[in-house]
């Protein structure tokens, strides 16, 4: 048994048209998701988010012509129900927490009020 902590690799990607693409460790497999206009910079904006397929964890690493790491670290997840994922991203240049949420046809990503080393701290009632 391993206490290794999950990764995640967030690709920006030029093909078939700029977008980024957000991959979570989790069983064995990057789950997937396609985010058109990145991952959103406030509490304030909402991302689409398409789920692709899984992709392999050699994925975690790789770049070619039309693909770069834009960011890359661990992840932790704080809760999940069918229809949120609440988790923390730990890249390169700090930690920020964001909430999946699907809807009727996709999923939002929602980056929440409360972040991590803020007063309240992970938890708060109303994080999303």
């Amino acid at each position: 048994m391993t206490d290794r902590r999950p990764a995640f690799v967030l690709h920006e990607h030029w093909r078939p048209r700029h977008h980024f693409d957000l991959r979570l460790e989790e069983a064995g497999v990057l789950r997937s998701w396609a985010v058109p206009r990145g991952l959103p910079p406030d509490a304030g904006t909402n991302r689409l988010a398409v789920a692709v397929p899984d992709h392999a964890l050699d994925h975690l690493a790789y770049e070619d012509e039309t693909k770069k790491i834009a960011d890359t670290g661990w992840w932790d997840e704080h809760d999940r129900t069918e229809k949120r994922i609440l988790f923390t991203l730990h890249g390169r240049t700090g930690a920020v927490r964001y909430a999946l949420i699907r809807t009727a046809s996709d999923w939002l990503l929602h980056r929440t009020r409360d972040q991590p080393g803020e007063e309240g701290g992970p938890g708060q009632a109303g994080d999303t």
